[in-house]
């Protein structure tokens, strides 16, 4: 399967979505904010990042959209992952650059569909 980078600084919704990706094969490298997010989608190369929106030290609009600038990071798709679903808030995630919006509590089948599609459009 893929190698996720999970980017969430909740300790509850890290372990609970890495357990789940884990069971359906996937490997997931985890970050607890947006610096250390980007720092380990730089080292460690992950096929797809779920980043959560709201996060210490860099944010994760901004972790993407320093992601997005980077030559070696900008075809890594990034899926946003958010508690706030306002009207406007995909358009804002898509804006910084994500390649895709979820919203949290985390409905995996929807998710997995998602994670999916850009991993084939990747491939």
């Amino acid at each position: 399967m893929a190698r996720i980078l999970l980017v969430e600084d909740n300790e509850m919704n890290r372990d609970m979505l890495s357990r789940r990706l884990k069971r359906k094969g996937h490997d997931v490298v985890m970050a607890v904010d947006g610096q250390q997010g980007v720092d380990l989608a730089v080292s460690e190369r992950p096929d797809l990042v779920l980043m959560d929106m709201s996060l210490p030290v860099m944010n994760g609009w901004d972790a993407t959209r320093t992601l997005k600038a980077r030559e070696d990071t900008r075809r890594i798709p990034v899926i946003a992952l958010t508690a706030h679903a306002m009207s406007g808030d995909r358009d804002q995630a898509l804006a910084a650059g994500c390649d895709d919006y979820d919203t949290k509590p985390v409905e995996l089948d929807r998710l997995l569909g998602k994670i999916q599609v850009l991993l084939e459009k990747k491939a």
